[in-house]
């Protein structure tokens, strides 16, 4: 044992107390505790044991002290300025065993020796020592009284208290061997850090330094802690006796509650927290202010589920479904803005053109702010890919100030994605529609339904696309009713907004249910609008720039869009321009690395597009043309919404007066062909056709008609006019200029029908370097109501109303020498 001389550090116990022959276990850290733990590994090594100082801290601490450890800093064990709050007395303490728990972290084992009293503090090598006075704890002869004789008979009433209550056995036994081996005085020292003692108690058993008194107060404490344990063993006896099964059951658990709140091992899932969800679930509910039927459903659902075990699958499906008509917006909506003119200036910031889409929102806004409610109309959006289709429904949600959500309908082929599946289904759950409403959190949502020409359908899953027919029927989607909700919902708040490429693969009676708004394609003049307000300073923003570090003209813009891009939207126009943008972004990257920034230049000129681009992909079609006889010009409209030009080549042979036709045709334009060879032979003579330049008759000739891009399917009515004209230029050695196209569907008397996609065809023309087109005369309207301005201004239009119109329109022999009608040609009139 230390003598009086020697000096300990000072190692402080918060909310803890060592007595003498107890072992502890204290929590380390820092760089004191790793001196220690080396000062005590190398006593080790010479058999020579470490003793330290264990006091007590009382009072409010300035320092940081982790829970169920020594108050611990990096600088020392314990503050200069907190030593005010160690105990005046102590425990010295031999170090028994040390392992590492984490970085710079150890667990001791220390066992007491003998309690002390502080003599005096001084610092050595940074840490806190304490100069001690031991006592002399030497047992009298008197002391070996009638009371030490109860203290042991005490104790040994004490421990068979324990063994009946099935309290740890090595425990027990341990105790029950240090009766008669140890002194009252340390034994007394054990069992106070046994029973249930406070931190007080404690503190006053470690200060006491009389023996008599230590036994006296540890009878007491045994005294109180036996009472304590008889009672509590009658209690339970007599309750045990009274509980029912179920009873019983209830108490263990919440015994075992009690024991894991304890431990902290709790996980949430009580059966107390369950039904207090329960009841959160049912104010919900209430608040979210249901129908009357969808609320009887739920009122229904939620007492079945109040009497289902929670581990039960049961207990899952139901409880989803019941989060699910809490969930939904049955009352709640966002309030329209009604400002006219700001919907008007948000409508023209975010689109260029487009008039006629804007004129129909502003018609619905207007309506609204008169009557104060209106039902929503189901709009339909049709136009080739690019166009705005999509960001146009984001602006009138916009505009309207109402939520938006996107329905991508592309290849959705389960009738039950759009009408949910029924809740018997295992992962069932409720379709797109109320998904979407679930997610916006109000009832009178903008809901964009993208892609819808693009919906399987009639396949084995059901057929979605008339799933959706209730949905989009104002009259009949007030009562929308989904297979997973099971009950109605109103759908007629909610602004539908749906977008195709063609209308060929949209059944009839869903299209019925939508007013149709065509979105043709851009001009060069609209793309040059677009790049510049719209896509340069968006990318400018994608790739860091700011404005003004990419400068591009008019005719720049205008050389990407003729030569580099072939669309009807902006699409492939925003990449360009972006790779235009990338380029630039390298040039001011190499000059900041060499500090050469004032040498950037942030125009692109015509060349550098070239270098940046490569060879331009498109020329104009008709550049390289010669006008030959036999070859036409005509125009062509695909179903993404694309128009183009389409030439016709003929060319004749001796033979059989057959016919031949390449260029991977479809049904449709092959009998156009045989209609336009039938019409030219009937009126041959008339066409002063009958005799070719090697004197044979033309019905002893085989005509071959091919179509140019022979991979490319076409098909239509649209080039009967073409092909006649083709057929008489052939024979008549009369040209169709270059700069001249046409369309138009021919009967067999020589009439000219009207075709579509004019819009779309005008414009592929105008791009194409088109300056005369020849039209039929019922066409003429959509001309005037469709074609831009500056397209028209640039583009002599003709109008036929039969075939004769078109020949003397379309053929020359040069540029003075016109077709001359046959007088032939006024029979026919």
């Amino acid at each position: 044992m230390p003598t009086l001389t020697d000096s300990l550090i000072v190692v402080p116990l918060e909310n803890k107390v060592l007595l003498p022959s107890v072992v502890l276990k204290i929590n380390m850290r820092g760089r004191d505790a790793v001196a220690l733990t080396r000062k005590h590994l190398r006593f080790s090594e010479q058999r020579k044991p470490t003793y330290i100082a264990c006091i007590p801290l009382t009072g409010e601490s300035t320092a940081v002290v982790e829970e169920d450890a020594v108050a611990l800093k990096d600088e020392g064990f314990i503050k200069a300025e907190d030593k005010d709050r160690l105990f005046a007395y102590g425990c010295t303490a031999r170090i028994v065993r040390v392992q590492r728990s984490g970085l710079g972290a150890f667990t001791m084992f220390v066992e007491g020796i003998s309690r002390f009293m502080v003599d005096d503090y001084f610092t050595h090598e940074n840490a806190l020592h304490v100069k001690v006075k031991y006592f002399d704890e030497e047992l009298e002869e008197n002391e070996t009284s009638d009371e030490m004789i109860r203290f042991k008979a005490l104790v040994r009433e004490f421990l068979a208290k324990m063994k009946d209550l099935n309290m740890p056995e090595n425990l027990i036994g341990q105790l029950t061997k240090l009766i008669d081996s140890v002194s009252p005085p340390v034994l007394a020292d054990l069992l106070v850090s046994v029973i249930e003692t406070s931190f007080d108690e404690k503190l006053t058993m470690l200060a006491t330094i009389s023996l008599k008194e230590r036994v006296e107060k540890a009878s007491e404490w045994m005294t109180r802690q036996l009472h304590v344990l008889k009672i509590s063993e009658q209690v339970h006896s007599s309750v045990e006796g009274k509980l029912t099964k179920k009873q019983r059951e209830f108490y263990l658990r919440q015994q075992l509650e009690a024991i894991k709140k304890e431990l902290g091992e709790t996980e949430g899932g009580s059966g107390a927290k369950e039904e207090d969800e329960l009841d959160q679930l049912g104010a919900k509910i209430e608040e979210a202010e249901l129908p009357e039927e969808a609320s009887t459903v739920a009122q229904r659902e939620l007492k079945r589920l109040k009497k289902l075990q929670p581990a039960s699958s049961e207990y899952a499906v139901a409880r989803n479904y019941l989060e699910l008509l809490a969930d939904l917006p049955w009352s709640k909506k966002t309030d329209d803005v009604l400002d006219i003119a700001q919907a008007k200036q948000k409508l023209e910031d975010d689109h260029f053109g487009l008039d006629h889409v804007k004129k129909r929102i502003i018609e619905y806004l207007s309506v609204i702010k008169i009557k104060g409610d209106l039902k929503a109309p189901i709009i339909c959006f049709v136009g080739p890919p690019g166009v705005g289709k999509t960001s146009l429904g984001k602006s009138i949600a916009s505009s309207l100030g109402r939520e938006f959500h996107r329905i991508s309908l592309g290849g959705v082929r389960d009738e039950a994605e759009m009408r949910g599946h029924r809740r018997t289904y295992v992962g069932a759950m409720p379709g797109l529609i109320i998904q979407g409403l679930r997610k916006c959190k109000v009832n009178n949502p903008l809901f964009l339904l993208d892609e819808i020409d693009k919906l399987v359908q009639s396949s084995h899953y059901g057929d979605p696309s008339a799933a959706l027919l209730e949905v989009l029927d104002p009259e009949q989607n007030n009562s929308f009713s989904d297979h997973y909700l099971n009950v109605p919902f109103d759908l007629s708040n909610v602004l539908f907004i749906a977008t195709a490429n063609s209308l060929d693969t949209i059944p009839e009676p869903l299209l019925d249910r939508m007013e149709l708004i065509s979105l043709n394609g851009y001009t060069f003049e609209e793309k040059l609008y677009i790049a510049k307000a719209h896509l340069l300073p968006k990318q400018l923003v994608a790739h860091g720039l700011v404005k003004g570090q990419v400068c591009m003209k008019d005719e720049v813009f205008l050389k990407v869009a003729e030569n580099y891009t072939r669309e009807s939207g902006v699409r492939s126009l925003e990449r360009t321009i972006a790779s235009v943008v990338r380029a630039k972004c390298v040039q001011l990257a190499d000059l900041r690395e060499q500090d050469k920034e004032e040498e950037y230049d942030p125009n692109v000129s015509l060349e550098a597009i070239e270098e940046i681009l490569g060879m331009a992909y498109y020329e104009k079609e008709i550049a390289e043309r010669d006008p030959v006889p036999g070859v036409v010009t005509g125009l062509a409209y695909s179903g993404s919404g694309n128009g183009g030009i389409l030439f016709v080549e003929a060319t004749k042979m001796p033979g059989d007066g057959n016919l031949e036709l390449t260029g991977s045709l479809g049904n449709v334009i092959q009998e156009s062909a045989k209609l336009a060879l039938s019409w030219v032979k009937s009126h041959a003579f008339a066409l002063q056709l009958t005799t070719s330049p090697t004197g044979k008759m033309i019905e002893h000739d085989d005509i071959h008609i091919h179509f140019p891009a022979g991979s490319i399917s076409k098909d239509g009515p649209s080039a009967g006019v073409t092909l006649v004209s083709a057929i008489v230029s052939l024979y008549s050695g009369y040209h169709v200029p270059p700069t001249t196209a046409m369309t138009g569907e021919i009967s067999l008397r020589g009439q000219v029908l009207p075709v579509g996609g004019i819009k779309e065809k005008v414009v592929s023309a105008h791009r194409a370097g088109i300056r005369k087109i020849i039209l039929p005369y019922r066409n003429r309207k959509d001309v005037e109501q469709d074609v831009p301005e500056k397209v028209k201004e640039d583009i002599q239009f003709v109008y036929a109303k039969n075939i004769w119109d078109v020949l003397e329109a379309a053929l020359v022999m040069n540029e003075t020498d016109k077709w001359i009608t046959p007088r032939v040609y006024e029979s026919h009139l």
